[in-house]
């Protein structure tokens, strides 16, 4: 390789990790996301011509073939998989990009192979590392897809003496590692080892529940950058290094922020099999649950309440989601604020089932950027706001969190939406939110419920609203 061709390539890499680093900056606001992405990607792009151009391909066809393949799958899934499903979708790209992590070890471990030469014990510990890390986020990530989808039920698995059996398993992953150092020819450790890896992912997320979800699917993000990166230490490619490092060091920054607004440590999540769900249900003018009563009322007294308010804030939840009601809140609001209310929409960091959950789903329905308040902004705001509404959201807005030491969510921080003039919560029925308690909330004086379907109850308030 001529010494042109070699700087060209170097400032390539440069200028497509520049990208990186600014398009990961922009990905902190919902106004500038988009033009974030395309940044990266266009960094992505970059940084592939720079490693075809660098390396000694055997055979491009091969490779270009691979990328028409993948560009059809991705056109496919970008029309097909509708935004309540994103979930999902993140989840087996983070188990997708593990996997090719994993391969590209194997692949460098059969070349040395091939080489016949002493392996360096450096090139096995990478090559070991990308095999682990690669393993448990694929199969981890693909445990929390079959979580998500309703494959596999959403409450914790636990069956006895777990923890000391994940332990022992990794114990001997350990071992088998020093074997391999040893005797690197011996392949049948090597795939055992990788079998290990495999079934650790496995281990790992069946324990953590469904209302966990956003944390999991942060860390196996973390996890599949981490993979990357130790492919790359694997192949000696920087490119690969840098932007595994930097999915890696984002994926945990975004992993403690969840637990921060969780109140809770990562072991917690992890190792606690946090949450019980299940409840009681009730509908019709007035629930009892308990020796606790609830007001309920229907579209015509909610589309009143909301109607003729000066305020309204809007708290989604992983129930708007699922009853895929992001364009029908999106239209109540335009009515309302066709009659002078001024609404805006309440983001808690953990509402949904993945990092930003809300925001993709509101987005989706070209709810405008600068209705979105995160929780720490709109908490102060709760006091002067006449109605809040409350879609499909539980724990999020238990009151429970300030002052019941005894409550699983205490200290979680919450939107405060008890503070406002009046407060409606559109849910099926009262069952209890992921921490399995009841919510303090549905049973406050100033709450009146609208038991039903989100999507159906929306779009009745919707109806109301024109006829006032």
């Amino acid at each position: 390789m001529n010494d042109f061709l070699s700087t060209g390539i170097e400032l390539t890499y440069l200028i497509a990790a520049s990208l990186f680093i600014i398009g990961l900056k922009k990905l902190g606001s919902p106004a500038t996301a988009r033009n974030g992405n395309l940044l990266a990607a266009i960094g992505m792009f970059l940084a592939v011509i720079a490693t075809l151009l660098e390396k000694e391909v055997l055979n491009y066809s091969m490779i270009f073939g691979g990328i028409a393949i993948g560009s059809v799958f991705g056109v496919i899934a970008a029309y097909k998989v509708e935004m309540t499903a994103m979930p999902q979708m993140v989840g087996i790209l983070n188990g997708l990009g593990g996997a090719a992590s994993a391969l590209v070890a194997i692949g460098e471990l059969w070349r040395l192979l091939a080489i016949d030469n002493p392996i360096p014990v450096d090139a096995l510990v990478t090559i070991i590392l990308s095999v682990l890390i690669g393993g448990i986020t694929l199969t981890g990530s693909f445990v929390a897809f079959a979580k998500l989808q309703g494959l596999v039920s959403g409450s914790p698995v636990t069956f006895p003496f777990q923890q000391p059996i994940n332990f022992l398993i990794l114990g001997s992953f350990l071992v088998g590692s020093g074997y391999l150092i040893l005797d690197p020819h011996n392949l049948n450790i090597f795939w055992g080892l990788t079998a290990i890896s495999c079934l650790l992912g496995v281990l790992f997320v069946l324990p953590i529940g469904g209302g966990d979800m956003p944390v999991v699917i942060s860390l196996l993000n973390s996890y599949s950058g981490l993979a990357a990166a130790a492919a790359g230490f694997v192949v000696m490619n920087n490119m690969l290094i840098i932007s595994g490092a930097l999915v890696g060091a984002s994926g945990i920054i975004l992993t403690q922020i969840m637990c921060k607004a969780m109140n809770r440590s990562i072991g917690n999540v992890l190792f606690a099999a946090f949450g019980s769900g299940g409840g009681s249900s009730a509908g019709g003018a007035t629930g009892t649950v308990g020796d606790q009563t609830v007001k309920s009322i229907d579209t015509e007294e909610g589309a009143m309440m909301l109607g003729y308010a000066r305020s309204v804030v809007i708290v989604p939840g992983y129930g708007m989601a699922v009853a895929q009601a992001q364009h029908a809140v999106r239209e109540l609001a335009d009515q309302l604020e066709s009659k002078g209310v001024e609404v805006k929409y309440a983001i808690h960091p953990v509402a949904g089932r993945m990092p930003g959950h809300m925001n993709v789903l509101l987005a989706e329905a070209n709810v405008p950027y600068p209705q979105l308040y995160d929780m720490e902004d709109i908490n102060p705001q709760f006091d002067q706001t006449d109605v809040a509404l409350v879609i499909g959201a539980n724990d999020v807005v238990n009151p429970a969190a300030r002052h019941d030491a005894g409550s699983p969510i205490y200290g979680m921080p919450i939107l405060e939406v008890d503070k406002a003039k009046h407060t409606i919560v559109i849910k099926r029925g009262m069952s209890k939110g992921f921490a399995g308690v009841e919510n303090e909330l549905f049973f406050n004086d100033k709450t009146m419920m609208l038991f039903g379907s989100a999507k159906d109850v929306v779009n009745q308030l919707v109806s109301e609203v024109k006829q006032l």
